[in-house]
């Protein structure tokens, strides 16, 4: 017998650290868990324009912290920005969350994400102080 499809929605909230990569996979798979979610697609939208989110390397600390380095090389804070209302750090995380991206689709399989062996899915914040971040969750499937 054949399981119906459904639609799950679901805020998950964070506070950040200031500049990181904060690792939100468990807390989405507890949730996927919690739902009893088994086979679909989970659509993730963080509901900021100064933070981001990626699909990345989750064995090697060093990557998140290169990757930290060369968003900071491409949207400096000490660069002439026109639109600076919030600060220095305003404009450049408005850049770096567009290079990388405010929403990623993950497949779920048997109830979790069917990511890579070195793969999580991070929020990353661009603001230098810390901020109350929310993730809007989509899940569609059985």
């Amino acid at each position: 017998m054949n399981e119906p499809l459904r639609q799950i929605l679901k805020r998950l909230k964070f506070m950040t650290p200031g500049p990181a990569f904060l690792g939100v996979t468990d807390e989405i798979n507890s949730w996927l868990s919690d739902e009893r979610a088994q086979d679909g697609l989970l659509t993730i939208l963080i509901q900021h324009t100064s933070a981001s989110l990626t699909i990345q390397e989750n064995a090697d600390p060093d990557v998140q912290a290169d990757l930290i380095d060369i968003l900071n090389d491409l949207a400096p804070a000490t660069r002439q920005w026109r639109h600076d209302a919030e600060g220095p750090d305003d404009m450049p995380a408005h850049v770096k969350s567009m290079l990388s991206g405010v929403s990623v689709s993950v497949p779920v399989v048997r109830g979790r994400m069917d990511l890579g062996t070195w793969q999580g899915v991070y929020l990353i914040e661009h603001r230098e102080r810390g901020q109350k971040r929310t993730l809007s969750l989509c899940y569609q499937g059985t």
